[in-house]
């Protein structure tokens, strides 16, 4: 099932440098194992702002609500889903 997952990332004003560092760089080799995995097809930059927009291929809600909550950055972010299925006028079998 694909979903498509608007992330905004806001992190404490105070949080000290270091610590953010650590998580954003726990967050991009999570993330990346992911995409290896398949199961974040898509994953792209708003620009502008500390956002992305990404488009999942997992089993069900629970699998994304697993793999999302796990997210490093998951506490500090605001994270609107919304659930997606092929267009009929889609000229693409494999959704890539």
């Amino acid at each position: 099932m694909l979903y498509q997952v608007e992330m905004t990332v806001k992190l404490p004003t105070d949080m000290p440098a270091e610590q953010a560092a650590d998580i954003k760089a726990a967050e991009k080799s999570y993330s990346q194992d992911l995409q290896r995995q398949g199961k974040w097809r898509h994953l792209w930059r708003v620009a502008g702002s500390y956002s992305n927009v990404s488009i999942f291929d997992v089993e069900d809600n629970a699998e994304l609500q697993a793999l999302v909550s796990n997210l490093p950055l998951f506490p500090y972010m605001e994270i609107s889903v919304k659930p997606l299925c092929r267009h009929p006028s889609s000229v693409r079998d494999d959704y890539s």
